[in-house]
């Protein structure tokens, strides 16, 4: 990372760089074009950034290291936990300074929003692997989304649940964008279908201990809780706790987003975590012919099995996405024009059938209801027992 002084020339010649120099560099074709790929690749988060990696790595190993007759070169910068003043620093140095011409990655919102506001005058298009609050996609018409949000896979699982027949909730998710996404989208979900929400719960993004939140759930008597906390050590603290409560023993349901329950961490929640239902986008165990060779290319990338979980298909989408950009523009400099190649544009992610949306830039997919279960071999999985097709994004309907 530059040092303090590199980056306070920077600032200073920033708006003279971005909103001249940039666009005029990048206008002749390159022989190499970079990608700078910023997420978290150390501290507590570095498991979802090794799986940035690995998806990456898998695509370019798939697909070779060039595209319409460019080189790509991706460049890694390291944001270890959600820090808005360094995410626009490091775009900023991978703009100024490494000349990129594509951004991807980025797995907190607040990040993404710091972002944003440096594309234009950069003249670069960010391709978001992870963040995923809706909000992102109105901050700036250079954003593409390769991964979910929190409301798209929330809003089938609401309705399910109540199908399934329990009738009355709490929420507990974590106090910032996606949290509250989730929540809004569990509840308007819940009620449409005829259940009810009976206390809302907030939680700071640093909580660790989650015996009060608990306590809470069961005052409110309960019988479903729904909880989104970002993936990484407090899921497995919360699934945990609610374990070690009782609430489980008790008879009260646990729903969530699959952050909760991705792959990595099955092994230590185990039976924990055994019939617990997710919605959502992506299940290392999904079973089609693209996944099975991703998932190949994945866990060699990343070193073996057992670590790879959804953050590695919104990397390997969004490289399939960035080389669809490179080729419409020739390997030139252009963000409009590679955004708007990509409108529209369809294919079989190792996910299921996808598409990014035209208007919103934002990814349609299949999500999924799953149920933790035992696989024929006794590892723990996301079983996939339900699909809800062609699902947009219910927080930017107009």
């Amino acid at each position: 990372m530059m040092n303090r002084r590199i980056f306070g020339r920077l600032m200073q010649a920033g708006a003279l760089v971005l909103a001249g120099g940039l666009g005029l560099a990048g206008a002749a074709a390159a022989d190499t074009v970079k990608v700078g790929i910023i997420g978290p690749f150390s501290g507590p988060f570095a498991l979802q950034g090794k799986n940035f990696q690995a998806g990456v790595e898998a695509w370019l190993a798939q697909n070779g290291k060039s595209v319409a007759g460019h080189d790509v070169e991706i460049v890694y910068r390291d944001l270890p936990a959600a820090n808005p003043q360094q995410a626009r620093a490091l775009a900023q140095e991978l703009i100024v300074r490494d000349k990129v011409q594509y951004l991807g990655g980025v797995y907190f919102t607040p990040d993404a929003m710091a972002i944003t506001p440096l594309l234009k005058q950069g003249n670069v298009p960010l391709v978001i692997f992870n963040a995923a609050t809706s909000a992102i996609m109105t901050s700036s018409p250079l954003v593409v989304r390769t991964s979910f949000t929190t409301a798209q896979t929330t809003t089938p699982l609401g309705k399910a649940v109540v199908d399934r027949g329990v009738r009355k909730f709490v929420t507990a998710v974590t106090d910032y964008g996606p949290g509250v996404d989730a929540e809004i989208a569990f509840k308007k979900a819940v009620e449409a279908a005829g259940g009810q929400v009976v206390e809302t719960i907030r939680m700071p993004l640093n909580t660790t201990e989650f015996s009060p939140i608990m306590q809470r759930i069961r005052d409110a008597g309960a019988q479903g809780v729904f909880a989104f906390l970002p993936s990484g050590p407090p899921t497995l603290g919360f699934v945990k706790s609610f374990n070690d409560t009782g609430l489980k023993q008790g008879g009260v349901k646990l729903f969530a987003t699959g952050d909760l329950t991705q792959e990595s961490d099955l092994p230590a929640l185990g039976e924990a975590a055994s019939g617990m239902i997710t919605g959502f986008h992506y299940a290392v165990s999904h079973d089609s012919d693209a996944n099975r060779r991703f998932v190949a290319a994945a866990e060699k990338a990343i070193g073996g099995p057992g670590q790879l979980s959804f953050p590695a298909v919104g990397a390997y989408d969004g490289m399939y996405v960035i080389a669809k950009m490179i080729a419409a523009t020739g390997g030139k400099q252009d963000a409009e024009k590679a955004v708007e190649a990509v409108k529209g544009l369809a294919w079989e992610s190792p996910r299921g059938p996808v598409r990014i949306d035209p208007e919103t830039r934002h990814i349609t997919q299949t999500i999924y209801l799953r149920e933790v279960a035992k696989d024929d071999k006794g590892h723990w999985i996301n079983k996939e027992i339900q699909s809800f097709p062609e699902q947009a994004d219910p927080g930017l309907a107009k």
